[in-house]
Order: C-alpha cells, then sequence, then structure tokens
C-alpha cells in the first residue's frame, strides 16, 4: 500500500491507535492528524514525529483527508463517522491498516460475542508449540496487530502463523482482510446502543468471511440458530467445516467421551482441564482450526491437555475456608454470564453491575437455579440485581462491598462469581482492570 503522500486522520488513540500511528510512520506516511477526545498526556513521539494532535469537533472531522484509521472503541454510529463516510472518505480499522502493510501471512481468525478469547489463546499456543516464534497472537485480545506486524518484522517476512481475535468494532471497517481460516464462535445480544440495533451487530460477525474464497475455511457452528440464520443470510463463499457439540454428523463433534476433529478421534474428554460445556465447543473450534492448516493431532492434542484457560473468564482465583472465588470479569453480557452459571451446580453468590448497557435479564434468569444470592454494584447494579432477583437481590455502592457482602454470606462449599453481565466503564477503564481489582480484593481477604 503506497501511503507516503496521503493525509490521514487517526481516530482515538489508546494502544491500538498509537500502534497505527507507528506502523503510519514505519511505511512512509507524515502527514497524519490524530483526533482524541480525552488530554494526551505522553506526547513525546507524537510531538517527535509531527504529528497534529485535535480534539474531536465537527471541523476536525471535515478536513481534507485521503484515509481515516479508527479506533475499535469509536462505534460505528458516531455521527463524525457517518459523515467522514458521507464525504466519501475511506474508513478502516488498525486491522485492516496492519493487514494490507504486511507480506503474505497465515490467519485463523476467531469473531462471535462469547468465548474468542479462550478460543484464540489456546489457537496461539498450539501454533506456538508447532511453529515456534513464527506464531503470533493479536487483535481484540488486547494487542493490536500493527503493533505485532512492527515487533515481529511483518512488512518484510511472510509465512508466520498469527492467531487473531476480532471485534465487530474492527471488523465493520474491514476492506480487503481475508483470514485463511475463521470462525464465529456465537452470536447472542451484545454491544446494541454502539452497533445501531442488533441486526447490525450480527451482520457485522458475518464480514469475518466476506473476502475468503476456495480452500479458505470458515468453521460454521450447527449449534447457534442465530449464526445459522445469519450464515444463510450472508451466504459464505468458501470451504465450509461444521462443528456440533450435539450433533454427530457434524465434522467436528463429541461421541463417547471422545472430541471427533475432522472425523478424526482426537481429544479424551476426561484429560481436558476446563470447566463447562461451553469451552469444549471453545477447544473444538482451536483444534479444528489448526488441524486444517495441517498441524498433527499430537501437537494439538498436548497443547490441550495441558491449557489452562485465560485470565479473567471463569478464572480460578481462591479458596478460602472453604469458599471458591471465580474472577470472570470478561463476563461482559448476559449469555457469556449464563455460561458461567452453567459451570456450577449449587451455592454461587454472583456479583453483578458496572456501566448500564441496557441488556434485558429475561433469559439469564432462566439460569439461576444453582444462585444462593446476587449482588448488585457500580452504576447499573441495582437495576441488573433487582430485575434477576427482585427484593431479594443485595445492592452495594462497589465490588470492595460487594467481594466483602459475599465473603459474609458464603458458606463452606458455596462459590463466589464475578462475572458482571456488562462492561466496566462506569468505575474501571477495562474489564481487565476490574479482574485484577477483584482478585486482589479477594487475595487480601
Amino acid at each position: 500500500m503506497d501511503l507516503k503522500e496521503k493525509k490521514v486522520l487517526v481516530i482515538g488513540l489508546a494502544r491500538s491507535g498509537m500502534a497505527a500511528i507507528r506502523l503510519l510512520h514505519e511505511i512512509g506516511v507524515q502527514d497524519i492528524t490524530l483526533s482524541e477526545r480525552k488530554e494526551v498526556e505522553d506526547r513525546e513521539y507524537l510531538d517527535r514525529t509531527g504529528v497534529k494532535i485535535t480534539g474531536q469537533d465537527d471541523e476536525v472531522f471535515e478536513g481534507d483527508y485521503d484515509l481515516v484509521i479508527k479506533n475499535p472503541g469509536v462505534p460505528p454510529v458516531s455521527p463524525f463517522v457517518r459523515r467522514l463516510k458521507e464525504r466519501g472518505i475511506p474508513v478502516i480499522t488498525e486491522i485492516e491498516l496492519a493487514y494490507q502493510a504486511v507480506k503474505p501471512q497465515h490467519w485463523i481468525t476467531i469473531t462471535g460475542t462469547n468465548g474468542k478469547t479462550t478460543t484464540t489463546t489456546l489457537v496461539y499456543e498450539i501454533l506456538k508449540k508447532a511453529y515456534g516464534d513464527k506464531a503470533h497472537v493479536a487483535g481484540n485480545i488486547g494487542i493490536p496487530l500493527a503493533e505485532v506486524v512492527l515487533d515481529q518484522n511483518l512488512l518484510n517476512e511472510e509465512g508466520h502463523y498469527i492467531a487473531l481475535e476480532i471485534s465487530q468494532g474492527q471488523l465493520v471497517d474491514i476492506d480487503t482482510f481475508r483470514p485463511e481460516v475463521a470462525a464465529i464462535t456465537n452470536l447472542t445480544p451484545d454491544h446494541i446502543d454502539s452497533m445501531g440495533g442488533l441486526d447490525n451487530y450480527y451482520r457485522s460477525k458475518t464480514r469475518v468471511y466476506e473476502n475468503m474464497k476456495g480452500e479458505d475455511t470458515f468453521l460454521r457452528n450447527l449449534d447457534d440458530p442465530t449464526l445459522m440464520d445469519y450464515t444463510e443470510r450472508y451466504p459464505i463463499p468458501c470451504r465450509i467445516s461444521t462443528f456440533s457439540l450435539k450433533h454427530e454428523d457434524a465434522d467436528s463433534f463429541l461421541k463417547d467421551g471422545w472430541m471427533y476433529i475432522g472425523k478424526e478421534k482426537m481429544l479424551d474428554l476426561s484429560r481436558i482441564s476446563l470447566v463447562g460445556e461451553h469451552n469444549l465447543q471453545n477447544i473444538m473450534i482451536a483444534a479444528a482450526a489448526c488441524a486444517r492448516i495441517g498441524i498433527g493431532s499430537d501437537v494439538i492434542r498436548e497443547t490441550v491437555y495441558g491449557f489452562k484457560g485465560v485470565e479473567h473468564r471463569i478464572e480460578f482465583v481462591r479458596e478460602l475456608d472453604g469458599v471458591k472465588y471465580y474472577n470472570d470479569s470478561k463476563g461482559t453480557n448476559t449469555d457469556a454470564t449464563i455460561t458461567a452459571l452453567k459451570a456450577f451446580d449449587h451455592g454461587v453468590i454472583l456479583l453483578v453491575g458496572g456501566f448500564e448497557k441496557g441488556l434485558s435479564m429475561d433469559e439469564m434468569k432462566k439460569h439461576l437455579g444453582c444462585v444462593k444470592q446476587v449482588i448488585g454494584y457500580g452504576a447499573s447494579g441495582r437495576r441488573i440485581a433487582t430485575d434477576l432477583v427482585g427484593d431479594k437481590a443485595i445492592v452495594v455502592t462497589d465490588l470492595v462491598e460487594a467481594t466483602n457482602q459475599a465473603r459474609d454470606l458464603a458458606e463452606s462449599g458455596d462459590t463466589v462469581l464475578l462475572s458482571p453481565t456488562t462492561s466496566s466503564f462506569d468505575q474501571y477503564s477495562c474489564f481487565e482492570e476490574r479482574g485484577e481489582h477483584f482478585k486482589k480484593i479477594v487475595n487480601e481477604l
């Protein structure tokens, strides 16, 4: 891509915005403007490289630009994003920028509502075991792709293997991005406000396969009726490999205590460490994706059996006085929390709350059989907790109070589960910060 003489606007800094700016400089772009609504504290690199820094007033988006790089946290429905597109200015994300800049690589891409991070992390662990230093992980998992491109010299080297977690905010503005293998884990309601409606959110996920072709492989979840509907509405243009936890006629399936991948009897379920049916799906996707690019069964098997899961997703923190504490801070929607609840059968003290997304609790009410008490905290804590259990809810101000209340109520054999059902932005900068704080609170009890 030749952008050397172009004027580029980057909307939103954060880690991915800075990575995009660094990559733009590396490929020779000189005229870069950064639009950031917050005060930019560390300006040394930006000032040294001549990046113009502006706010997000209307006149900024009436400027003369050849290309716009949008931080994935900027909602696609933002008026200024709409205005830029109306003016015919191309808007892409850092993912698309990095993809266009690099030499040819092998891409395994995971999207969906829940399970993305666990699945992508396991894909990466398998790739690393098979390909060593040529394996990388990037994307919505917290590591900007542009950062990996620069750090691993992918502008000049080809043939690396990249496990990429990609969100709706990164997919909605792709152009040429084409994975070799891709999967949508599932589709459940989330990000309704920022995407301008549920249909837009679901549609955005299907963009992961729109540029795939030929022998590229899309892994299709037969167990998700919403996903099946959307893949019919937006046809898959490449090879399809199916997977299911319920149906033995899929390409990858469960039978007699074993997981079959591509019809091969591969994984003994009794040797898998992760709890919950949802993790069997995550493992199935990762194993099928890696098998599709030619990684041997022994490598997949050894990696899966040793895999302990990811931080902030039903992560065991500590056992104290017979009570187990789990950090599921990545449970940022109701379906994620339902998935977490399915991993337990009794005595759960559930901590919920955070930024108000306006998600309905109706479906979640059907999955409270294992729940002993609901404690709400934060901006949406009262609404979520009372919607779930009415007057039986306990409502407190913050996570410290919620955890201490849970400890006072818990008896030996119970479980304290932080699975907020919503994002963290009322009191924390991200779900990771929230999860780390919870672990600190628990470890200091």
